[in-house]
């Protein structure tokens, strides 16, 4: 079965770090501009460097960055700071470094929010998706050695089932119009005050009791995530494997930020943050510096 991960376009959508920023790379390699990037506080810190002053020029290349950005709809990211330097030596602690002095640091900074893809783009984009998938698992043609009665009975058996898959997607989608309809009109408001049970609303305030309960366990889930990006990192070889670490670690990262002041680790899980979020930059390092091997 086609791994998913492997699929840098399709970590860039579910919000990874690493496959945005080699989407990025990808798409300006022929401008001269090379870009590194950090989630942080809820907006992706993007960092655009050149040679020259004028490879960066802000109107241009903010509005293709926005285009790329908005081309890719990674999951959750919306706020987006593009800034932008002439090239200097590798610093894992950029951000820190442009936070404390921008003006010393920065040609320009510029804070963008991408457009939000409506539901229907986002399911034809899905369904893309699952085609695409679907594609690379065909294997490859070979000589029948079968009567051709029994060919063409498969031959009609698939275009039954295109035309089964054709008519499920029309049915949902007629199903999702009435839903949005019922919305608007009030009438699935109703129908679910009415229709819920004593039974389902004890069950409806533990699930959001359950729900309140997840950031405690932010702290251990960040640092099993951790150990398993150290361990990989012990054997990585290829610039794929050393993405999947990046992505890990930013993971890692994201997690321990959520662990509550209440914690009993949460100043551990402060200096935890910043160091996985360095961990997960160097990785990025390391799988540029093997792709450009």
């Amino acid at each position: 079965m086609v791994n998913k991960i492997n699929d840098i376009a399709w970590q860039a959508r579910q919000g990874s770090v690493a496959a945005i920023i080699q989407v990025l790379n990808e798409k300006l390699a022929n401008s001269g501009v090379r870009t590194r990037a950090v989630f942080d506080g809820g907006v992706l810190q993007l960092l655009c460097e050149a040679s020259t002053v004028d490879k960066l020029e802000q109107s241009t290349l903010v509005k293709q960055i926005q285009q790329i950005l908005e081309s890719i709809a990674p999951r959750n990211i919306r706020r987006v700071n593009i800034n932008s330097r002439i090239v200097r030596e590798q610093q894992l602690l950029w951000l820190e470094e442009i936070t404390r002095d921008p003006e010393n640091q920065l040609l320009w900074s510029e804070e963008i929010i991408l457009e939000i893809p409506n539901y229907f783009q986002e399911l034809i984009k899905k369904f893309r998706d699952q085609k695409s998938e679907s594609a690379k698992l065909i294997l490859p043609k070979f000589q029948s050695s079968r009567p051709k009665a029994i060919t063409n009975h498969k031959l009609k058996n698939s275009a039954w089932g295109r035309l089964s898959l054709a008519l499920s997607l029309c049915l949902f989608l007629l199903l999702l119009g009435w839903l949005v309809y019922a919305v608007v009109n009030g009438k699935l408001k109703n129908i679910a005050v009415s229709g819920i049970s004593n039974s389902q609303a004890s069950t409806t305030e533990s699930f959001i009791q359950s729900a309140s309960t997840q950031t405690e366990d932010a702290f251990t889930q960040a640092v099993r995530i951790a150990n398993q990006a150290s361990a990989d990192g012990k054997t990585a070889k290829t610039s794929t494997q050393w993405l999947e670490i990046a992505a890990d670690w930013q993971r890692a990262s994201d997690l321990m930020s959520q662990v509550s002041p209440s914690h009993s680790r949460y100043q551990e899980a402060q200096i935890r943050t910043k160091l996985y979020r360095e961990y997960s930059e160097t990785a990025q390092e390391e799988a540029e510096k093997i792709k450009k091997s």
